[in-house]
């Protein structure tokens, strides 16, 4: 397709802090620029990420940063915004939200595509269903695609009855040139590693699938990494670590002898919902054990390429028969078929022929 001058609305793309989306969008982006679109990446000063950046802003996109307090600077931004080919509002921005859903559908000149981009599809649908007068809710079919990065059929089945024109989903995936095998490092090391920031309807999760594991196994050694964490209470055998720089995913999911994802309560009743922390511990060729949800088989072999658990008591089965040799054949297998199949490179192939496709 033509390039494309893309003006994008998100939360952070230079950090990754209380930010689990920033991944996502540098690979989808970087791969939107590889193929010659000129992106436009507009952030909000807003929660320290600007404090606690993990890349410089980047040769492949340019980055505006306007004020969280008043509505001047986001203004200006949608102002410059107007001129894009395709605008996108993505979800979770986390200032000025309504504001951006309501105006990026009305600022579009003729000819150019409104997209609103769901990060947390699960989350939105949940609320908007359960709030009539939710504000988003009558704003989508406003937009001429709803994308989404994960979900699948429950999803798009949903935005469908909500009136979305289209909605189609563009998954995580792998950027091989951020994320690859890396020498272990000894403070990394340890029996079970798992990077989430604590929220709310994951913690329940992270109780069952790590926290009692780790209490029921106490001479192996698990460690945690995330915000959030550092008033609660954890067994002896975990070391918690805080937040993890993106720098230094590569060497944590080299370090652990298997890598857990556990998903949000939300994520894991959609199902088809691969985190971008899976395709990061794939593409350093990590064990991964992950909870259970619909649609895994669709991104992972189970048993040869991931592990799956469906309680906390599966995870320490898991863990319990694991050996090294083990870890690091199922390790090469993710690594192999993320390359094979799910890298960015690919997603954005995808995105580019549903882009072309709208009218």
């Amino acid at each position: 397709m033509k390039p494309l001058s893309i003006a994008f609305f998100g939360s952070s793309l230079v950090s990754a802090y209380w930010n689990g989306a920033a991944t996502y969008y540098r690979g989808i982006l970087q791969a939107l620029a590889v193929n010659g679109h000129r992106i436009t990446f507009y952030e909000p000063d807003a929660y320290d990420r600007q404090q606690h950046r993990d890349i410089d802003d980047p040769p492949w996109a340019e980055v505006i940063v306007y004020p969280a307090a008043g509505e001047a600077g986001v203004e200006r931004a949608l102002d410059r915004a107007r001129a894009a080919d395709l605008i996108v509002k993505a979800s979770g921005v986390g200032v000025f939200d309504a504001l951006l859903e309501a105006r990026v559908p009305a600022i579009k000149r003729p000819g150019a595509i409104a997209a609103f981009w769901d990060v947390d599809a699960p989350a939105t649908l949940d609320r908007i269903a359960g709030s009539p007068h939710d504000p988003f809710r009558a704003l989508i079919p406003a937009y001429d695609i709803v994308l989404t990065y994960g979900g699948g059929p429950p999803v798009v089945e949903a935005y469908q009855r909500f009136g979305a024109r289209r909605c189609v989903p563009i998954y995580n995936g792998l950027d091989p040139l951020s994320h690859y095998p890396v020498a272990p490092k000894p403070r990394f090391a340890c029996d079970l590693g798992l990077v989430a920031n604590r929220l709310p309807d994951r913690e329940r999760r992270i109780d069952e699938f790590f926290i009692a594991v780790a209490a029921d196994l106490p001479d192996r050694r698990f460690l945690l990494g995330g915000s959030g964490w550092s008033d609660k209470p954890l067994p002896a055998n975990i070391g918690y670590l805080g937040h993890v720089y993106t720098r230094d995913h590569n060497a944590f999911n080299a370090s652990a002898l298997a890598v857990l994802n556990v998903s949000r309560d939300s994520m894991a009743a959609y199902g088809f919902s691969p985190a971008t922390r899976v395709f990061e511990a794939a593409g350093a060729g990590a064990c991964i054990i992950t909870d259970m949800w619909e649609g895994i088989e669709l991104f992972f072999e189970p048993g040869r390429e991931i592990l799956i658990a469906e309680n906390g008591p599966a995870v320490a089965e898991q863990l319990a028969r694991l050996g090294r040799m083990e870890a690091c054949r199922i390790g090469a297998a993710v690594r192999a078929r993320a390359l094979a199949d799910h890298t960015y490179a690919q997603r954005v192939v995808l995105l580019q022929r549903v882009l072309e496709g709208i009218e």
